[in-house]
């Protein structure tokens, strides 16, 4: 696996805290093409490590590397072009009268040609399914739409690497999967790696590892099954459980026997399924 993101005991403070730090000596490594979530309760420090990656902002202590660059004064705006941010908020990212005007954006900033540009913004609003939409206010979508047109303004600029900052939370379930499944497209189409900052457990299960933050500090990793087969533990540390371990809990206290392996959404309703049958 080749890596792409690396940080090296990463320390920050926020300014006037002088005892507490928002991340304290935090180390990991992302591999390209891989989806990382980073999960922990509100004010574990998951949203300052992503910005630390891209250089918003910059660490008291520890280093940053993104795509075999280090993250200085000289390289930092060649790695904000690899890497794209999807905020919580879609509307304070908006600058565009239209959609596709919003879309450009973004390049026009970085000079690219006209000619480009056009085909470009097609692809993009293609690819998160907004064509039809081209020529509306971005104010008037509904906030899935708003979220897959922040999307496309990122998928336009061709980023290696695309980090979601909390960019679900603020969704009903029904736009939250509806974003999720575009960027599972997105994705596997680009090649691209993805950093999924997130409270959200469901959402962090698609992810191909987990890492656990906890008051600034990185207190487990691993896959969805490691990390959501600890039940009870994963509760103490202010998160909840994924909904197919949520179920597996009630129907076990139920007296019926589940699986003790972590199951996916689509694994539960075929272990259902097959039990349904079976009887």
């Amino acid at each position: 696996m080749e890596p792409i993101i690396n940080l090296k005991n990463i320390t920050f403070r926020y300014q006037g805290e002088q005892t507490r730090t928002a991340l304290q000596n935090v180390s990991l490594t992302v591999n390209k093409g891989e989806w990382l979530a980073i999960i922990g309760h509100n004010g574990s420090g998951k949203s300052t490590l992503a910005k630390t990656i891209n250089g918003l902002l910059l660490p008291e202590s520890g280093s940053v590397s993104v795509g075999q660059l280090d993250l200085n004064e000289e390289n930092v705006w060649t790695i904000r072009k690899m890497v794209g941010m999807v905020f919580q908020n879609p509307d304070n990212q908006f600058v565009g009268a239209t959609v596709e005007d919003d879309v450009a954006f973004g390049m026009e900033n970085q000079g690219v040609p006209r000619d480009e540009m056009l085909p470009r913004v097609k692809e993009a609003l293609e690819q998160v399914k907004l064509t039809d939409f081209a020529d509306k206010e971005p104010a008037r979508l509904s906030g899935g739409q708003k979220q897959r047109v922040a999307i496309a303004g990122i998928v336009a600029l061709r980023p290696d690497i695309i980090i979601l900052d909390e960019a679900t939370s603020m969704l009903d379930p029904e736009g939250r999967q509806e974003v999720i499944s575009i960027l599972k497209e997105i994705k596997e189409k680009y090649q691209l790696t993805v950093l999924s900052i997130t409270h959200d457990i469901d959402e962090a299960a698609n992810a191909n590892r987990i890492f656990v933050m906890r008051e600034g500090e990185l207190v487990d990793e691993g896959t969805p099954a490691k990390i959501f087969s600890e039940g009870p533990s994963l509760v103490e540390k202010g998160l909840d459980l994924p909904f197919p371990e949520r179920l597996k809990q009630a129907l076990k206290d139920r007296g019926v026997t589940v699986p003790e392996t972590y199951l996916t959404e689509e694994g539960m309703v075929d272990w259902l399924w097959t039990s349904i049958l079976n009887k």
